[in-house]
């Protein structure tokens, strides 16, 4: 069949009644929408309206499906088989939409009973899972509108805009009233998950600013700890060179810093010492008086190259040397707190340059080990 011309067929026989496609829908109980979609041949009205459709515009059923009148009119015998059609189809969807309208009620019966035993569970020691009870609460408005829909209510409370804007105020007011603590933890997470967003990462590999981004140069540097003043998160990194010679043969150098809400420090200095220099330097860094560090985030004991001088946190990270032991030596830091980086360390340093079996992700056995024990 041709659903375009039995469109433009209703729309003529609509025209000839002088009626507007608002005016018909309310004859036919249904929206304006449908009577467009019908008519532009988009969908075709049910079977169960046909009959009734083709009897206000004194039409057989045969014509509305083939788009165009008949000379002869449909025998009474076609009429009843598809008005008895009709009825079936009717009974058949009445029977259905019982069914939903069951359903329906049951959701919602369920839903405001869980929000009851939920909120009736809670007291001061054991509060209620605001977060478990706004989604309830939500899924319970949805449910509500569905209900609502098939039993025909909607339909007639769309018509009062009145009542629609009253509904929605004290929807919204509902929400505000018992779930504050959730929108603005939600409305909290929103802002720090912009800022997370929006932070830039700051990459610095030009050697000769290097004082500027250490902690014991004392000056105003785009790395220092404005809670702690001359540190980097209280950290000591007194490890590195305190500053950078020019008998020094820097062989690779980068500093990142990254603060999404807590500031991230990552850096490597390698230089390739003369003889003289490198035993100099070794000496200063055996003296000094390294802390405990396997174990913390997943470290192992230094195997790669050998370990000159170490200062480790639990919370903060690392600051540390290391040495090939052919006049190389390798200064390392990772600082930061929470137990994991944001940053994504491995794409700014070698992974050689870090401790052995060092993970600072969220994955490691280490953070969900110091997360149980807080």
């Amino acid at each position: 069949m041709d659903q375009q011309k039995a469109g433009r067929f209703l729309k003529e026989l609509r025209h000839e009644k002088e009626m507007t496609q608002e005016q018909l829908a309310q004859v036919f109980n249904v929206s304006s929408r449908t009577i467009s979609r019908w008519e532009n041949g988009t969908n075709l009205p049910d079977i169960s309206l046909l009959v009734e459709i083709a009897d206000f515009y004194d039409v057989d059923v045969r014509e509305i499906i083939e788009g165009e009148r008949k000379s002869e009119m449909m025998d009474k015998e076609v009429r009843d088989v598809a008005t008895k059609m009709a009825d079936y189809a009717n009974e058949e969807k009445g029977k259905l939409l019982r069914s939903i309208q069951i359903i329906s009620f049951a959701g919602v019966l369920v839903l405001l009973l869980s929000i009851v035993l939920q909120t009736a569970a809670s007291d001061e020691q054991y509060p209620p899972n605001y977060e478990a009870l706004f989604t309830s609460f939500i899924a319970l408005i949805i449910m509500g509108v569905i209900t609502l829909y098939v039993t025909g209510l909607l339909e007639k409370i769309v018509k009062h805009k009145k009542l629609v804007l009253f509904m929605k105020i004290a929807t919204v007011a509902g929400m505000i009233i018992g779930f504050w603590r959730v929108i603005v933890l939600y409305v909290i997470i929103g802002i720090l998950c912009v800022g997370f967003h929006l932070a830039p990462i700051e990459e610095y590999d030009d050697i000769t600013h290097y004082n500027e981004y250490m902690s014991f140069s004392r000056n105003e540097a785009p790395f220092k700890d404005e809670e702690n003043k001359w540190t980097k998160l209280g950290m000591d990194e007194h490890i590195w060179p305190y500053k950078i010679t020019d008998d020094m043969n820097v062989a690779d150098f980068k500093m990142v810093y990254y603060n999404p809400w807590d500031a991230q420090y990552l850096g490597y200095l390698v230089v390739d010492y003369s003889a003289d220099d490198y035993a100099e330097e070794v000496k200063r860094l055996r003296e000094y008086e390294s802390t405990e560090y396997v174990g913390y985030y997943c470290v192992k004991e230094e195997k790669t190259y050998d370990l000159l001088a170490v200062n480790a946190d639990s919370y903060h990270g690392f600051v540390y040397a290391l040495t090939d032991g052919n006049g190389r030596i390798i200064y390392g830091e990772q600082l930061f707190c929470n137990y994991f980086m944001d940053l994504k360390y491995e794409k700014y340093i070698p992974t050689e340059y870090l401790l052995d079996g060092f993970d600072a992700t969220t994955k490691s056995d280490y953070y969900k080990k110091m997360l149980g024990d807080e």
